[in-house]
């Protein structure tokens, strides 16, 4: 076997069906772009027959990825495939992934057929994709808890067509590393031909196991490529995540004995960026990507670190891309250096408006902060890439009035449609009065589901904050983010952000694999 480890990111496929993670085109080549800066092997940019939109992002991010394999989901069906096949025609490494449930359970209960018939579909599924890509990739849906005589059958025949790539999913996180490796490596002795396809693992992280499992199916199952997401971002509990996995055989090589192409460095700014767009909150004791991650409170910890760093630490913060000088640029820096920084932070801006927006939004910033810090250059671009997109609503200007003993008031104007609108409302504090004044004017009938505040620089009481909300209408759940140094105003951005997604009606559908 060979000791190098293929790293499968489905940041943009899996880790999009949580719920408000789904992502607009544009969003989801930014992102790409970042993880073919992280050396990512293989990109699964999403399932292009799920709709309209999830094809356009994927042929936009086929169209520009150079280095990175690009992949597209499909199911065990010709439309899919062909789909698939077509979005994915602008990239010069391509990969077809099909997958058809194998367990019992969901070949009873959700699929409605037969092994015999499940069976079949898988052979002919890879057999037509093999006409269309040299690259592919098989999935058991639910293989885990798949029998595993039934799955030796399918696997034996899905690699005797051409599949290259054979995944063992644990769909529903129900694998304990010990006995997920053992199943592995027990299919692959019992399978003829398992040395023609390189295996490979796709863990939930239902039973918070889905790093230690992913491991395990390498070390001890031998498989060789493992599916993970930036920042663990996936539905339910979330999906392995990327920073630990790599960290983990790259700290423990000695254990792992693997060898990965990615580029560490790019870590950070790569779960920032996923963070900030989808607006999913990194909490702060996160392994690797956490605030806290390099932290130490303890006294003796601390004493320990300042005289010989390996004391308390295993990695170094800036090898993950934490950078050790935050404070970069200020009010008096130009247009030149702040495009210098752009490139530092592998920002890609297409063209020079874009670039003189995001430079007069930064210096309008940097009047009312004196220190810009990194995290606030890269908020300051997403919010640039949204509002450069066509927004139905857009907030102008915001005051309000708040006072001990006196219920808070405020008053919001906006545009909707390019039509300026002005609203006026109280609430139980500035907050609430700011979004009740919208929704007074607006009466979109949507649902708060969850309203959170996050510093995006720590240590000082002048840093920005960034707003998540999220919000249900009519069966959809989208984020909206809004960053300001003024909470109140990055409420009101963050509101009209979610409003906006409810507009544009995007569709995603769903696809497990």
């Amino acid at each position: 076997m060979t000791d190098q480890l293929i790293i499968f990111d489905t940041t943009l496929r899996d880790g999009e069906q949580s719920p408000g993670a789904s992502m607009t085109r544009d969003e989801k080549l930014r992102i790409a772009r970042q993880l073919e800066r992280l050396r990512v092997d293989v990109i699964e940019a999403g399932f292009a027959a799920s709709s309209n939109g999830d094809f356009e992002a994927v042929k936009a991010i086929a169209d520009h990825i150079k280095e990175s394999t690009v992949c597209s989901l499909a199911r065990a069906n010709d439309r899919d495939i062909s789909r698939a096949a077509e979005a994915l025609k602008g990239a010069p490494r391509a990969r077809i992934h099909t997958f058809i449930a194998t367990s019992e359970l969901h070949m009873e209960k959700k699929l409605r057929m037969t092994r015999d018939q499940v069976f079949e579909q898988a052979k002919q599924a890879v057999r037509f994709a093999r006409n269309l890509a040299g690259d592919i990739e098989f999935s058991p849906e639910d293989g885990y808890r798949s029998d595993p005589d039934f799955l030796c059958w399918v696997l034996e025949a899905v690699i005797n067509e051409g599949a290259t790539t054979v995944n063992i999913p644990d769909t529903v996180g129900y694998a304990v590393p010990e006995l997920y490796g053992e199943f592995i490596r027990s299919l692959r002795e019992r399978i003829p031909n398992s040395d023609k396809a390189v295996w490979s693992v796709h863990c939930h992280n239902d039973l918070g196991m889905a790093v230690a499992n992913s491991l395990a199916g390498v070390k001890i199952g031998g498989a060789r490529q493992i599916e993970c997401t930036i920042n663990g971002l996936g539905e339910r509990a979330g999906n392995c995540s990327l920073e630990e996995v790599v960290m983990a055989v790259k700290t423990r090589k000695d254990h792992f004995g693997l060898t990965l192409a990615i580029d560490t460095s790019q870590i950070v700014p790569a779960s920032r960026m996923v963070s900030q767009t989808t607006g999913f909150v990194v909490q702060p004791n996160k392994a690797v990507v956490g605030a806290n991650a390099f932290a130490h409170a303890s006294g003796i910890h601390q004493d320990g670190v300042l005289k010989a760093r390996d004391t308390y630490e295993i990695m170094r913060a800036e090898d993950v891309g934490w950078s050790a000088n935050k404070i970069v640029l200020g009010k008096l820096s130009g247009r030149n250096a702040f495009r210098q920084r752009l490139q530092e932070l592998g920002v890609d801006l297409d063209s020079e408006a874009e670039v003189n927006a995001a430079f007069a939004r930064f210096k309008d910033l940097a009047d009312r902060k004196s220190d810009i810090f990194d995290e606030d250059i890269i908020a300051l671009v997403s919010d640039e890439s949204v509002t450069s997109e066509q927004e139905h609503y857009r907030l102008l200007a915001l005051s309000q009035h708040s006072e001990t003993g006196e219920r808070p008031q405020a008053s919001v104007v906006f545009t909707a449609g390019g039509v300026e609108h002005k609203a006026s409302s109280h609430g139980n504090g500035p907050v609430d009065a700011s979004l009740k004044a919208i929704e007074s004017r607006l009466k979109t009938g949507a649902e708060l589901l969850l309203y959170s505040v996050n510093a995006i620089t720590s240590g000082s009481t002048e840093s920005q904050g960034e707003v998540t909300v999220r919000l249900q209408h009519g069966g959809r759940v989208v984020n909206g983010v809004g960053a300001d140094p003024d909470i109140v105003v990055a409420s009101a951005k963050a509101y009209l952000s979610a409003l906006n997604k409810l507009h544009s009606k995007l569709e995603r559908v769903a696809a497990q694999g």
